[in-house]
């Protein structure tokens, strides 16, 4: 793997996964079901530098967020192990076009947003295809939760040969074990660095 210092970075984006509304605001889904973790709540700002110093730099910004397809009655499709996790989950919930799905605020807007349904950013989106139309060839992703929707779009990137690099405080899970324990697991597939490293990487460019 070639290390982020050497990236040409406009043909790098930097990627966040699941940093909407829903999942973050006090107002959300799961703000209102009093799910949340403080963690989580710290990305957004640590992240936005981020995005506009590689804008700066000619860089895109992509945003996957989560998305319930709304069914009959716009009652949400939700896979049956999602809803036993996540009873709260009701109509209106992650609909594209709401609040809730909308990315928060301080990372408002996106060059791009991709609607997942899944884990992975990669699992029937068009990510992949905005990265090959842009020529883009390298990740850096964060996000939530660390041991789901990030770690699973880090894999998928790794098989497509899309060099990547995570920001391992620039991601979180609902416990700091499980946390560490991804970035220990991920070791092998992803360059990891800080987000306050990878603002260095940026401004130093």
């Amino acid at each position: 793997m070639s290390h982020p210092e050497t990236w040409d970075l406009t043909r790098t984006a930097l990627l966040t996964i699941d940093l909407q509304n829903d999942f973050i605001h006090p107002d959300g889904a799961y703000g209102r079901a009093g799910q949340g973790a403080d963690s989580i709540a710290a990305l957004p700002d640590r992240i936005a530098p981020l995005v506009r110093a590689l804008r700066a730099r000619g860089g895109t910004y992509i945003s996957a967020q989560f998305t319930l397809v709304p069914g009959p009655q716009g009652v949400p499709l939700i896979a049956a192990h999602l809803k036993q996790l996540r009873p709260f989950l009701t109509k209106g919930d992650f609909a594209p076009g709401s609040f809730g799905h909308r990315i928060v605020d301080i990372l408002h807007p996106a060059d791009f947003v991709v609607e997942k349904v899944a884990y992975s950013a990669f699992y029937q989106t068009r990510l992949e295809y905005i990265m090959r139309a842009l020529g883009l060839e390298h990740l850096i992703v964060g996000g939530i939760v660390t041991n789901g929707g990030v770690a699973s779009t880090l894999r998928d990137a790794h098989l497509r040969d899309i060099e990547t690099c995570m920001l391992s405080d620039g991601c979180a899970a609902f416990r700091d074990d499980v946390h560490e324990a991804t970035l220990l697991s991920l070791g092998t597939v992803t360059h990891q660095m800080t987000c306050a490293e990878a603002l260095k990487l940026l401004e130093d460019a």
